[in-house]
């Protein structure tokens, strides 16, 4: 969904890392997108996704529910966050392709996590282990420089900011028994949910933006 909505806004995407699930689907993936504004954009679709369907996988083609975290993170300048290497933990492992692409023999992927944090962030798009690591820090910084705003605005604000949870789903995508796509912050709907999981979703985004700045 997010792929296809970044080409229809001329966002360009890059994949920095992607696990594919025990069975099907994808367990997780980290995407990189540039272009105009797009963590002002995507910012309100950090939270949990709610999907219901007929699952393809079960043979009584029983409905099931699932569901997806989704966070962000926007890049900041390296000069703002410094981190104690002893504040790390840097394992690798073998990156694997998407789609059965090719399957490196090499320990080239890297996951790191900070531990006072327990932020955890992989990267295996880059072509060596080196590489996968420069990446890995970038995208750490960017995620404690995203959990540092957060904590300021926290203290300046009265307001408690919700937190990412199982049971705060900011959206539900159903396709059985009825076919709807609602946001429960803002009450917008579509009766396509076809279309919205082919990356429309811009009516979604404007709404949440627009509830932001009243």
């Amino acid at each position: 969904m997010y792929l296809r909505f970044c080409e229809r806004e001329k966002l360009t995407t890059k994949m920095m890392d992607y696990q594919a699930g025990e069975e099907a689907g994808i367990k997780s993936a980290t995407l990189y997108i540039k272009g105009k504004n797009p963590y002002g954009l995507l910012k309100g679709e950090a939270g949990i996704h709610r999907l219901v369907r007929i699952s393809p996988f079960d043979s009584s083609k029983r409905r099931h529910t699932s569901f997806a975290a989704v966070s962000l993170s926007p890049e900041v300048p390296e000069v703002k966050i410094v981190i104690d290497p002893k504040d790390l933990r840097i394992d690798t492992y073998r990156a694997s392709g998407a789609g059965g692409q090719h399957v490196n023999k090499t320990d080239s992927a890297v996951r790191i996590t900070h531990l006072p944090t327990n932020i955890v962030v992989q990267c295996q798009n880059e072509r060596s282990q080196l590489q996968n690591k420069e990446t890995a820090l970038k995208m750490l910084k960017a995620k404690l420089g995203q959990k540092q705003k957060e904590e300021q605005e926290a203290l300046r604000a009265t307001k408690e900011k919700k937190q990412i949870g199982w049971g705060s789903q900011i959206r539900s995508y159903v396709l059985h028994p009825y076919k709807m796509v609602k946001d429960h912050r803002t009450n917008t709907e579509s009766p396509q949910p076809d279309l919205v999981l082919d990356g429309d979703i811009i009516n979604f985004i404007e709404s949440y933006l627009i509830t932001q700045n009243k």
